[in-house]
């Protein structure tokens, strides 16, 4: 039997390992930390029973793509909720402005850019099936669907900044910036609209569901699956070396690139490994958890039934933040995004003491505390939320690369989406998962299609692995969609 392993256990490691596992290769799965599932964690950090998501707590292209249609995780306990506002972005002065999974409903809420905004992005979700096919992949392909990629791209080629300008009112600017600041890059810069094009359609056409019972239930049910196929996972495990595998005839690295070059070592070509420790990492994560009381007072309405909520400022703000953190300097006010998965899974609370995860986007490894900006600044937009905090806990840059060494100095999106990046991550490459090592892939969110806990990277790496094998044909043929229960409202 073809023997498989795959380093690293998050949401990427583990759909390599059920893709390699469906196609009758014998896998186990390595993880250095004590828990897996990378990115996927959740935990107590607060206050007893309240549950936190450690890392990424929504997921709008985890619920119904080519991996989640091929595998029935729903079969192995995963359940998808939704929170009745997708985002909001509050403003000063108890303004601000809200996505709903409607377009119309969303478009009426922004006044005189309501039109706009239904031109821009009602074609975009009708047709957003289509597109997500073509960007879930490597960018170096023959698209199947030209002209629905097309209007895609007269959105997300633009600086985000250009697209800001097709809006009029301080609040659907400030809601466009705020979703693509996702990106963690400059506005001005070209494709920095990609991310938030992605990301908001997506929000009309499948919404931003949180997994219930916890971002961990993502992985939980992925090791579920891949126990029935017969794999394995064992944690506590540190590989530095292909030496430390054996001779198994597929690898897989849940890495980041130059955690993969040191892997790899002498037997990866000069070239490659040069490229490899050239991949550039982005601005950081500063995370705190927030246990509050009655949930946080925002002074725009819709915020409080809102699971994201963008907190900075205007439009000028957002673009003012991820220019300074990218320059390395800490901003005065930073670009923040709490998350209110409560709203969706309300079993996550306790009485009436709800968890809210807060990120701030900072420079690569700062070593500050955010802690006391972040609070102000949620106060700013909604005056007595200090005075409800009950608990928190905070993880630093540093914490966060020691809980998963993939997030470099605080990145938690695997790799800075320079333009070049975008494109061809990790290297320019015909085949991006190919490390040049025979029989070894890179899986992780370093390849396209890049971050999230959708499992795609992995799914692809793993496809690239049987095709060279001559395995693929063993892949039973795909199922029907998974997400049956987020149908698109009309």
């Amino acid at each position: 039997m073809t023997q498989g392993v795959v380093v690293g256990s998050g949401p990427n490691g583990l759909a390599a390992a059920i893709t390699l596992a469906a196609a009758g290769v014998s896998v186990t799965v390595l993880e250095a930390a004590q828990t897996p599932g990378g990115g996927t964690r959740s935990g107590q950090v607060t206050v007893p029973g309240l549950l936190h998501d450690e890392c990424s707590g929504f997921h709008p292209l985890a619920t119904d793509n080519p991996f989640t249609r091929r595998f029935d995780l729903a079969a192995h306990g995963l359940r998808w909720a939704l929170p009745p506002v997708q985002y909001a972005h509050p403003l000063d002065g108890g303004r601000g402005a809200a996505v709903h999974r409607s377009v119309t409903t969303t478009a009426q809420g922004l006044g005189v850019d309501g039109d706009r905004y239904a031109r821009v992005f009602g074609p975009l979700t009708d047709r957003f099936d289509a597109i997500a096919t073509e960007f879930l992949q490597p960018m170096l392909h023959l698209p199947r669907h030209p002209i629905a990629l097309g209007r895609f791209g007269v959105l997300a080629a633009p600086p985000a900044t250009w697209v800001g300008r097709l809006f009029s009112t301080d609040e659907a600017a400030a809601l466009w910036a705020g979703v693509a600041a996702h990106a963690f890059h400059p506005l001005s810069t070209p494709l920095s609209s990609a991310i938030g094009a992605a990301l908001g359609t997506a929000a009309h056409r499948f919404g931003w569901p949180v997994a219930v019972g916890g971002s961990q239930a993502i992985g939980a049910s992925m090791m579920s699956l891949l126990t029935s196929l017969g794999g394995r996972v064992e944690t506590g495990v540190t590989v530095s070396s292909l030496d430390d595998l054996g001779d198994p005839d597929i690898v897989l690295l849940d890495t980041a690139p130059r955690a993969a070059a040191a892997i790899l070592g002498a037997r990866q070509p000069p070239r490659i490994a040069r490229a490899y420790r050239r991949y550039r990492h982005g601005p950081a994560a500063f995370q705190v958890a927030f246990a509050v009381r009655d949930g946080v007072p925002w002074s725009f309405a819709p915020a409080r039934q809102a699971g994201t909520v963008h907190a900075v400022g205007d439009a000028a703000a957002v673009v003012t933040a991820e220019r300074e953190v990218w320059h390395g300097r800490m901003p005065d006010e930073p670009f923040l995004l709490v998350g209110q998965q409560y709203l969706a899974d309300r079993d996550r609370s306790v009485g009436d003491i709800h968890p809210v995860d807060v990120y701030a986007h900072v420079p690569a490894g700062f070593r500050g505390d955010a802690r006391h900006q972040i609070i102000d600044q949620i106060e700013r937009f909604a005056p007595g939320f200090r005075e409800r905090i009950v608990a928190t806990h905070i993880r630093a840059t540093a914490d966060i690369t020691a809980d998963n060494a993939n997030y470099v100095a605080g990145d938690i999106i695997t790799g800075a989406n320079t333009p070049t990046q975008l494109i061809f991550r990790p290297r320019v490459a015909a085949n991006p998962y190919a490390t040049g090592v025979e029989g070894v892939y890179l899986c992780s969110a370093a390849t396209p299609p890049g971050a999230g806990a959708h499992g795609m990277c992995g799914w692809h790496a793993a496809r690239s692995a049987l095709r060279h094998r001559g395995l693929l044909d063993a892949l039973d043929r795909p199922s029907e969609p998974m997400a049956a229960d987020l149908k698109r409202p009309r």
